[in-house]
């Protein structure tokens, strides 16, 4: 796995991390630091869209993964739209561990790349998602 991977996928925890902490130190109002919580999960979320999105282009696999592609998206603007909602974070939560069981399944890295792909997903996802569960205690 190359290193700028690796670095990137940790730095992109930042917001996730920096967030919730922004509440509890008092560098953002609970609404503020909610919104912009649920607003980076959403694009982030639609990130990994755009990873199957190449990989059935990549593939020529015109199937159903080009479809499934884009309901990471639209879940993510789905839950902008309901952004007021406290539910909205479970939703982003439970949806971040599908795509990961949906990347382990089904996209066609080679060999060499998937184990790391898939370990360095698990332990992002882990993070990401007790990020949640911490926004969701704060907001509660």
């Amino acid at each position: 796995m190359p290193y700028s991977a690796v670095f990137l996928g940790i730095a992109g925890l930042i917001p996730f991390l920096f967030l919730p902490l922004s509440y509890v130190f008092n560098w953002l109002s609970l609404t503020q630091s909610a919104l912009y919580f649920i607003q980076y999960s959403a694009v982030l979320l639609s990130f990994f869209g755009g990873v199957h999105w190449w990989d059935a282009i990549k593939e020529q696999a015109f199937n159903k993964q080009m479809y499934i592609a884009m309901l990471p998206t639209i879940v993510g603007w789905l839950c902008l739209v309901f952004s007021h909602r406290v539910e909205v974070l479970g939703v982003l939560s439970l949806c971040y561990v599908g795509v990961l069981v949906y990347d382990k399944f089904t996209l066609s890295l080679p060999k060499s790349y998937i184990v790391d792909y898939i370990s360095l997903r698990i332990a992002l996802t882990t993070v990401v998602v007790l990020c949640h569960a911490w926004m969701i205690f704060i907001v509660t």
